[in-house]
């Protein structure tokens, strides 16, 4: 038998984020309150290895798809199809309602979202 040498080898996604004009603070904001503590607790246990946020520095940097970017490397494959935010968020945040209620506001502020998982390719 044969292992999946993917299957041992951290996995890289980038959250890709646009908000709508005006709503990028608001965003971030909610984001740090709410969901920052949800994959700070991931790092943690150590299903995640690291999660960065990004920003352009500048306003109209390079293509104007996004204005948050969110990279979190999971230790392996199996920790990606893990999904125990649930869990931790009801732990974490007992009053579900208001919660649920700012994450859907959270969502509301998007233009656009997207992920992309990358695959590593060594270059020699």
């Amino acid at each position: 038998m044969t292992t999946d040498p993917d299957a041992v080898q951290p996995v890289t996604v980038l959250y890709f984020y646009r908000t709508r004009w005006g709503a990028h603070d608001e965003f971030v904001e909610l984001f740090t309150r709410n969901h920052w503590p949800i994959l700070r607790e991931q790092l943690t246990v150590g299903r995640f290895t690291a999660v960065e946020m990004s920003t352009p520095r500048f306003h109209g940097d390079g293509r104007a798809d996004w204005d948050i970017l969110v990279s979190i490397t999971f230790r392996d494959w199996a920790a990606m199809e893990e999904h125990s935010d649930a869990v931790i968020a009801q732990r974490l945040y007992p009053d579900q309602a208001t919660f649920k209620r700012e994450e859907a506001r959270r969502f509301e502020l998007l233009e656009a979202h997207w992920d992309v998982v990358l695959e590593p390719r060594p270059l020699g």
